[in-house]
């Protein structure tokens, strides 16, 4: 295994850390490289990297909390629960958001590079103001939103009524003994053992930590460990958060017309490897790229993070999932990883 990390594995490089874990058992758990080039601090399983888009299942199911209590229907208008949503964007549901299915642009679209403040899940509703019009009328298609992931981290605040952030913590994270994961706000919260991100350059690795969007929560903003993301992986298969029946509803990917499958949930792609529903999400975010992989049938969950920008993690986290897969009856050896598509690498905006 140790060969699939070895762009990783060197005492000067950022690194990443690994864990796979199935029927309900940690079977691998390893670190390579540094969590901190300035300081060499070498990466451990506990290290903290910023999750990037794998946050998404975290907001989606703090979305579905809402919803088992009462508080909120997958079907409400956004407008009529979050005061300053646009008024253009009437047609918007709360289902809408959590499957890519909006159409509302990207708020990324709308910030300079040069931006000289960070924007936080607020800004992003004045963002929106400056389109008139969605891609596409909501529900007839699937475009990949990272605006739609902060607008619901702004919903959780708004039913919730407390900051997403602790939201999470009060009913996520401490109930799953989830001690160090944080969704990040700087100068508010600190990220105990921290992986900070880079990029490589000519001359090695180079420092690319933050960037004008890594302040917002909602599609990105968490921070944790392999260590910790065990115990997340356990309460979706228990259904200790969400009723086994939610927990579906997220796993089940959204009916476009024409019976077209968006091969998205809530906070997760979906779709069949040689006739087993995979559920998958990649992060890429300023010096962090990280790939999860669940196979819920076969009670198989891989997870790689890492801190530089570049590479490949989930092709590494679906060579691991192989070795525990035995191949399905009668079809011999697994094709080559190569030649499997991944569901994001389909889907408009994905990266």
């Amino acid at each position: 295994m140790d060969p699939l990390f070895a762009a990783y594995d060197n005492p000067d490089h950022p690194g990443a850390s690994v864990v796979v874990i199935h029927e309900g058992r940690v079977v691998l758990s390893r670190a390579y490289g540094l969590a901190d080039l300035s300081a060499r601090t070498p990466a451990t399983p506990e290290t903290q990297y910023r999750l990037a888009s794998l946050t998404k299942q975290f907001t989606a199911t703090a979305i579905m909390l809402l919803i088992q209590q009462g508080r909120l229907q997958y079907d409400d208008r956004v407008v009529d629960v979050l005061p300053g949503f646009p008024a253009y964007l009437g047609e918007v549901r709360i289902r809408h958001l959590l499957q890519h299915t909006s159409g509302i642009w990207d708020y990324e679209a709308f910030v300079p590079a040069t931006q000289p403040e960070q924007v936080k899940d607020r800004d992003v509703l004045a963002l929106l103001t400056r389109a008139d019009r969605t891609y596409f009328p909501p529900g007839t298609s699937v475009r990949y939103s990272n605006s739609g992931y902060a607008v619901l981290a702004l919903i959780v605040e708004q039913v919730g009524g407390m900051p997403f952030s602790r939201f999470l913590s009060e009913q996520v994270f401490t109930p799953l003994g989830m001690r160090s994961t944080v969704a990040h706000e700087e100068g508010v919260s600190t990220v105990a053992r921290r992986a900070y991100g880079y990029v490589a350059d000519g001359d090695g690795f180079r420092p690319r930590d933050q960037s004008p969007t890594s302040a917002v929560l909602g599609d990105g903003g968490i921070y944790s460990s392999v260590a910790e993301l065990v115990a997340w992986d356990a309460a979706l298969d228990a259904h200790t958060l969400v009723s086994e029946a939610t927990q579906k509803l997220a796993w089940t990917p959204a009916m476009l017309p024409g019976d077209t499958s968006a091969r998205y949930g809530f906070g997760w792609f979906i779709d069949e490897d040689e006739g087993r529903v995979r559920l998958s999400h990649h992060g890429e975010t300023s010096g962090f790229t990280n790939a999860i992989v669940k196979y819920p049938a076969q009670r198989l969950t891989v997870i790689v993070l890492t801190n530089r920008a570049g590479g490949e993690p989930w092709r590494i986290a679906q060579q691991l999932a192989d070795l525990w897969l035995a191949p399905p009856a009668g079809q011999g050896q697994h094709a080559p990883v190569a030649t499997r598509p991944w569901p994001f690498e389909s889907m408009p905006n994905a990266r």
